[in-house]
């Protein structure tokens, strides 16, 4: 029985994170990006802060709040400024395939300033998972696309920034506790735009109000605390794997929601992407067969807390 919450958690997870892409671009038709981003961060916090009642979360130590204000502002203020503001133009299910990339920036990231050895597939997956994301930008057809996807992947390289700069709060402090306090500064953050979301929802149709809603609730709060379920109780080959349903699903939802068909040449830059990505987390064999050790690759090393493995959320 324990097996199978289990891997319901991680189903709805991957289910929840996959929907966000779509949502954000039915949100977008009342919404402009950036009253977008403070909407959905005050409701991902709020509802964080009902479930407290029920979790353990500390103040954060004065010496750790300066990394909290980076990751704040990297991980959901800067991730979901741009990724609002490229999913303009990029299909939804595209725009996934592209914020796949960050397992690759989270390598190079912890190889520049953590003195982390890339190898030689590490290199080669970095790579490929970036070839991927260029072949999806510069095939774009139009100039507006292009600008858009670049944008994306810069959304993708501020969410491994992210995950970069978490590594030492999650020594700390528990996956969820850093998650609530990156998402209490990134809101603080953008609180200067609270004058234009509240024009914003007055005029926006229900069904981008309702999908803004169902951002902050579902995707980002909700789908912590169900990450955080699944994965203390699933192997990290396991937990990683997954993620790849990520952006596959994605593309679906984005389908039968929003009757997106991505083109070819998309889909073969996000089957490069993902090959990258897979290359990337491929662990040497002595490394698995011990199980005791984290998995490096994806944003860091992936571990029980929900902010460490892979690309959290859209």
């Amino acid at each position: 029985m324990k097996l199978d919450k289990t891997l319901l958690a991680l189903v709805v997870t991957v289910v929840l994170w996959a929907s966000a892409f779509p949502a954000i671009r039915v949100a977008l038709e009342g919404y402009g990006p950036a009253p977008l981003s403070l909407l959905r961060l005050v409701v991902a916090t709020a509802a964080l802060a009902l479930v407290l009642p029920w979790v353990d979360v500390r103040l954060p130590d004065r010496r750790d709040l300066p990394r909290i204000l980076v990751v704040g502002a990297t991980g959901m203020s800067a991730y979901q400024l741009l990724l609002n503001w490229g999913e303009v133009h990029v299909p939804a299910g595209t725009a996934a395939l592209i914020v796949a990339t960050v397992p690759a920036f989270s390598a190079l990231l912890a190889a520049a300033f953590l003195g982390e050895r890339l190898g030689p597939g590490k290199v080669a997956g970095s790579v490929c998972a970036l070839a991927g994301s260029a072949i999806i930008a510069l095939t774009g057809g139009e100039t507006r696309y292009t600008a858009a996807a670049w944008t994306v992947l810069a959304a993708a390289v501020a969410q491994a920034v992210y995950h970069f700069a978490i590594k030492p709060l999650l020594r700390r402090y528990s996956g969820f506790e850093v998650a609530a306090y990156a998402m209490v500064a990134g809101t603080l953050l953008l609180l200067p735009l609270a004058p234009a979301t509240a024009h914003a929802a007055l005029d926006a149709p229900a069904d981008a109000t309702l999908a803004a809603l169902y951002l902050g609730v579902l995707p980002s709060a909700a789908g912590f605390v169900v990450w955080g379920y699944a994965v203390a109780r699933l192997t990290v080959t396991a937990a990683t794997a997954a993620l790849y349903l990520v952006p596959v699903t994605a593309l679906v939802v984005a389908f039968v929601w929003l009757g997106e068909k991505p083109r070819l040449v998309e889909l073969l830059g996000g089957v490069v992407t993902l090959g990258g990505v897979a290359l990337l987390n491929r662990r040497p064999r002595a490394v698995a067969a011990g199980g005791g050790r984290s998995a490096e690759g994806a944003s860091g090393a992936v571990s029980a807390a929900p902010s460490q493995a892979g690309p959290p959320r859209s």
